[in-house]
């Protein structure tokens, strides 16, 4: 039996699309203290989204720091860390120094799409190989237009000084003292240049995506021993992942009979699969956890515009206060005569369209068209929910976490539309819980604090019909273009 040390502590960095998070964790699951620092996205032009990576790094710099503080003399029981990040966001860097050359381009950003429309004859071939769909949200369409179009970028590349990659091996790059030039294959896959027989960079995709592969970094496993922290050196990173990969593990092993849900900035539908890629029609085949020869796989719906269309609401409608308001009007408003044909972020799972103007159909006052964005993330799971259940037996409930699942009237159309039980648990911030799991080592034990709460499916015929009408719209606007 493995001796558990009960102080061991494990550091969880999660980068996220709004804030740097230092969350410290113990043997048994218990969040033991955290710090965070906002960071926000510039929106250059349209379709445009990314960080100043400088700044990014420094905030989760400050966050781990600030954690580190409130242990106090605790910090020395830190075991391992790990970092979890947004999979698809992507960065060009120095070799020798590490000084970022591009910014960090968001897995929301489309420049790319230019790109993405030469290829399109090649979509099915890219698929059965990567078990994405192409898409300008995977990074390799972003590291060729700053090949393209950043001069420091394109310089390096002639020098042999150039990186590129995964935005994680820009972080972990920095934040490590040996400074390793690696990928973990959890971010990797999302650049849309692996193949997943192989687990390693295609040089037929890299032909087609016009990507160089000598500034690519090595292809390592999620479990790893990538190096020391910079700001706590006796501690070594061990774990790197794709944010949405570790919130799958926030409550113990992965069970086949559940669908997981993830809310936050996008809305992440995954099924277990095991060991082998299975390719879904419309669905993504994701790599989720790589380590000692075992590869374990997930199909994946992805929801582009879930927080990220409230935040567009939000600010085309100056309501700097929508996040406090809606989960109230949420239980308030009760028709569904109001819909919204949601492309926020380009329209990902099942459909595939970079490119959707989203609208109103239906009453126009404000808290109507509020409820009718919540809705259409709910709308947005089913179609992909019914996309699942061409490929795999239907589960038996579903795992909502994330930062937006602590609305009950979200999570109560989520139970009435899907006819599935929801389980929330009570602590919905998945991510760093996730990864403190991974760096235990999955123990057998892994309990929740207190336990959540169930939603149970209710007769909301009025909910399905809005839910029919807002899929018909949806198919006839695509159709029109």
């Amino acid at each position: 039996m493995k001796y558990c040390d009960p102080n061991e502590l494990y550091l969880c960095l999660d980068q996220g699309g709004h804030a740097s998070r230092a969350l410290v964790f113990d043997q048994s699951g218990q969040l033991v203290t955290s710090a965070f620092r906002d960071i926000e996205a510039r929106h250059t032009t349209e379709g445009f989204i990314e960080y100043t990576a400088d700044d990014l790094l420094a905030t989760l710099n400050t966050a781990i720091r600030d954690a580190l503080d409130l242990l106090g003399e605790k910090q020395r029981h830190i075991k391992l860390a790990g970092l979890a990040t947004q999979r698809s966001n992507t960065a060009c860097w120095d070799h020798l120094t590490g000084q970022a050359l591009s910014p960090v381009i968001s897995w929301q950003d489309r420049r790319g799409s230019e790109q993405i429309r030469q290829l399109s004859d090649q979509a099915p071939h890219i698929h059965a190989k990567t078990g994405l769909f192409l898409s300008p949200h995977y990074g390799a369409s972003k590291i060729r237009w700053c090949l393209d179009h950043v001069p420091a970028v394109a310089d390096a590349l002639q020098t042999g000084e150039l990186n590129y990659g995964p935005m994680a091996s820009f972080l972990t790059r920095q934040l490590v003292r040996e400074h390793p030039c690696v990928a973990d294959l959890a971010n990797a896959t999302r650049t849309q240049l692996i193949d997943l027989r192989n687990l390693d960079w295609d040089e037929e995709l890299l032909k087609l995506f016009e990507v160089p592969r000598a500034p690519l970094p090595r292809i390592v496993a999620n479990r790893h021993e990538y190096g020391h922290l910079q700001t706590a050196p006796a501690v070594m990173l061990h774990q790197v992942t794709g944010d949405q990969s570790a919130a799958l593990y926030a409550y113990g092993e992965l069970q086949p009979d559940t669908a997981y849900i993830n809310l936050g900035t996008g809305a992440f539908l995954s099924r277990p699969s095991g060991e082998v890629p299975r390719l879904g029609r419309r669905l993504l085949t994701s790599i989720i956890q790589h380590q000692a020869g075992r590869t374990e796989f997930v199909l994946e719906g992805t929801v582009n515009g879930a927080g990220a269309a409230l935040e567009w609401f939000a600010e085309t409608n100056r309501l700097p206060d929508l996040f406090q308001q809606l989960p109230a009007w949420l239980l308030e408003v009760t028709r569904h005569d109001t819909l919204f044909l949601n492309g926020v972020s380009g329209l990902g799972s099942p459909f595939w369209v970079a490119e959707f103007a989203s609208r109103f159909v239906g009453p126009a006052d404000i808290r109507s068209r509020a409820v009718a964005v919540a809705e259409s993330i709910i709308f947005l799971l089913q179609s992909n929910l019914d996309e699942l259940l061409k490929l795999a037996s239907p589960p038996e409930q579903i795992q909502l976490t994330g930062g937006l699942a602590h609305w009950d009237g979200l999570a109560r159309r989520l139970a009435s539309l899907t006819g599935l039980p929801v389980y929330r648990p009570r602590e919905c911030e998945a991510t760093g819980r996730g990864l403190a799991f991974l760096l235990a080592g999955r123990p057998s034990y892994w309990p929740e604090q207190e336990p959540g709460d169930w939603f149970e499916p209710e007769d909301d015929v009025a909910l399905k019909r809005a839910y029919q009408a807002w899929q018909a719209l949806m198919l006839e606007a695509m159709r029109l273009g």
